[in-house]
């Protein structure tokens, strides 16, 4: 493989003297920006918390149905009615004899009489928010790989979405407010995504787990404020709810697109060299790095940039059958995650337990589960910990679906603890995509592994349906679908504490990929299918990754 010549080198001091011949191997793009603007400073954390605050708007959005799309209690007009007490069902009463505890404007289904609708009428809205999200992040992923870079795709995702979901208040039935649903989770589908690549992409890798958790602890934020805003707007018109969330996110994402920086690592992979340069000055001299050791001007560059078409990066993962395992890997456990990970907070409302307290309760674990993540992320392995917590999630789903005075009590303890593990295995399977793929598809595969996690999402409104007379069809099969995709993490190269690549030649070369793309001669020694227990299975199937 010919050598490179870096997008960053080093210039000489003014005050050295020395005439050294250049070392053979040169400082790589990440060591060299690291020198450039340090491995975490002031100017770092302040853009990174910038950019995470998208985080916020992003989790309101996601689960705003729970309040807006939910079934509001009721009560018989007439306390003496015997044959309005008995019944559970207000589609076997007359319209007169009972009536809603609160104003019928406060939810969908009171407002437009959705009560007695079929099931796939009363879930289509949540249902269209998670199939606009699934063909967004097919339509837009690329576009931060390509065309419009990191930043201007976490502007136009946020404009967008808060615009789709202001216009929302105007809808006077379910088929205009779907559509419109479907239009906010189309533009939503990115946001995480470029939010948390930008941040990681600005940070030493010594700071890069922590720097991602910060998105984390804002998701968690707007998640724990929604039944905050909700209980204090209870009464009111379901569309205040959409209001007070929409409102706020236009202004931010006029802050997006004047005050956040472009990842200086996507504009020198793409051959912007100018607006890289100016970006890595704006980002040192806020950091107050002694900048002028760096010579900034007439830098040398010898750039290849392979994504030469709008959607090159998705044909590049699907070319080289090493990225190809891997994405199909983190795909598979990001749909049994995304199962449980939407699937818990949307089902709240089959428990016998308040609906306020159980959603914040919910977004409480959230809390826990990212400070563990921030913490220990440095310490943990990646692999592991993601077929640990999908396992344990997947066991305490399932022993949600087990009836008795017992279980009733212990159920929203189960279901909390089976939330609080998709949420880790979520945080931390993030991490983990970000340091399997090089720069120039990083952002398309954290896309496409986004994309498995609402797949997953698109079938939870349908399987709660389902299980509001029988737990088996939703919890029973949250757990099992959560538990059998984790095992696929065994099949994933470990990450923990490797510095991330820029091009898939450079992550060739690590791995020791072979030229002819990834064939593997499958010895006895290196298949090691042994019948002594699945654990060795594993190990085998880690050394044949090890090998390409």
């Amino acid at each position: 493989m010919a050598e490179r010549t870096p997008l960053l080198s080093q210039a000489d001091s003014a005050e050295s003297g020395s005439t050294q011949a250049p070392e053979k191997h040169l400082p790589s793009l990440d060591s060299s920006i690291e020198r450039c603007i340090g491995d975490f400073g002031w100017g770092q954390f302040l853009q990174a918390v910038l950019v995470s605050i998208a985080w916020t708007f992003d989790a309101q959005q996601t689960f705003i149905s729970v309040f807006t799309d939910a079934q509001p209690t009721w009560h018989c007009t007439q306390l003496q009615d015997e044959s309005c007490n008995s019944v559970s069902n207000i589609c076997h009463l007359s319209k007169n004899s009972w009536a809603w505890d609160w104003p019928v404007d406060s939810s969908i289904v009171s407002a437009w009489e959705l009560e007695c609708a079929a099931s796939f009428v009363t879930g289509l809205a949540a249902s269209s928010f998670f199939m606009g999200c699934l063909l967004g992040g097919l339509v837009l992923s690329t576009l931060a790989d390509t065309l419009l870079g990191r930043k201007n795709m976490l502007f136009l995702s946020c404009l967008m979405m808060s615009l789709s979901s202001l216009l929302t208040i105007f809808c006077t039935n379910i088929w205009v407010y779907s559509a419109l649903r479907f239009v906010c989770g189309f533009f939503r589908s990115t946001i995480g995504t470029c939010a948390l690549v930008l941040t990681t992409e600005l940070v030493g890798r010594r700071w890069r787990g922590q720097v991602g958790i910060i998105g984390f602890f804002c998701f968690t934020i707007g998640f724990l404020s929604l039944p905050a805003i909700a209980y204090m707007n209870r009464g009111s018109p379901w569309s205040s709810l959409y209001l007070w969330t929409s409102i706020p996110a236009v202004f931010y994402s006029i802050l997006v697109r004047f005050f956040v920086h472009e990842s200086p690592r996507w504009l020198l992979v793409r051959g912007r060299e100018e607006e890289a340069m100016a970006t890595l000055k704006s980002i040192a001299s806020t950091n107050h790095s002694s900048s002028s050791i760096w010579n900034f001007s007439g830098v040398p560059f010898e750039q290849k940039t392979s994504n030469t078409s709008l959607y090159s990066a998705i044909k590049i993962l699907l070319e080289k059958r090493w990225a190809l395992r891997r994405l199909s890997a983190v795909m598979g456990i990001g749909f049994g995650v995304g199962l449980v990970y939407y699937g818990m907070p949307l089902g709240l409302g089959n428990l016998a337990f308040n609906l306020y307290l159980s959603v914040t309760l919910n977004a409480l674990s959230e809390i826990p589960s990212s400070l563990l993540t921030f913490l220990l992320i440095g310490k943990l392995n990646r692999r592991t910990s993601v077929l640990f917590f999908t396992l344990l999630s997947g066991v305490c789903s399932i022993m949600c679906v087990f009836k008795g005075k017992l279980w009733k009590r212990l159920q929203i303890g189960l279901e909390l603890a089976s939330f609080f593990s998709a949420c880790t295995a979520f945080n931390i399977l993030l991490i983990f995509t970000i340091e399997m793929f090089p720069t120039c598809v990083r952002n398309s595969a954290m896309s496409m592994v986004r994309q498995a996690l609402v797949l997953g999402g698109v079938f939870c409104p349908m399987l709660i349906a389902a299980g509001r007379g029988n737990g088996l069809s939703s919890y029973g099969v949250f757990g099992l679908v959560i538990g059998s995709c984790g095992l696929l993490a065994a099949c994933l190269p470990e990450t923990r504490g490797r510095a991330l690549c820029d091009t898939m030649e450079e992550e060739e070369a690590r791995k020791g990929i072979a030229a002819c793309d990834g064939l593997v001669m499958y010895s006895p020694r290196t298949i090691g299918f042994s019948f002594y227990g699945l654990p060795k299975m594993w190990r085998s199937l880690v050394m044949v990754d090890s090998m390409y």
